[in-house]
């Protein structure tokens, strides 16, 4: 059930002095993408083993400037695993307990995945994402 880390997501409130900060140290920075039904603005820096998605609040009502407001230098946001079956790994954990946010349904994510998102109350205080990919 459990994947490979897909990325680490950090909320910033600055992104492009966050995407010069990685620029400086080398490393592959996305062009941003606007996600309107999340509420944010990403970017994916490319790691060797791994992706660090930037967040960055799309408007007031966005969860991220929620975030932000809480943490305001930002921080990290989320972890985010690959699953196989986004829908048999939601049911399972729905049995055991574990909330999901939102409506309980995935919905696309930057990759073009499924996601959903776990409540972090169940899962020792940490907000973990789970994406749907295809075997590679």
């Amino acid at each position: 059930m459990f994947g490979r880390l897909n990325h680490v997501a950090i909320a910033v409130p600055d992104l492009d002095a966050a995407i010069a900060r990685y620029r400086l140290l080398g490393a592959e920075v996305s062009a941003p993408q606007r996600l309107p039904e999340h509420g944010v603005t990403v970017v994916f820096v490319q790691a060797e083993n791994t992706k660090i998605e930037l967040l960055y609040p799309l408007g007031e009502n966005s969860p991220i400037a929620a975030f932000l407001d809480r943490n305001l230098g930002g921080g990290t946001h989320h972890l985010c695993f690959e699953v196989p079956d986004i829908f048999v790994v939601r049911d399972d954990l729905v049995k055991k307990g574990v909330r999901i946010l939102g409506d309980g349904e995935p919905k696309i994510g930057a990759h073009g995945n499924p996601v959903l998102f776990l409540h972090p109350k169940d899962m020792g205080g940490v907000l973990y994402e789970l994406e749907q990919v295809s075997p590679a």
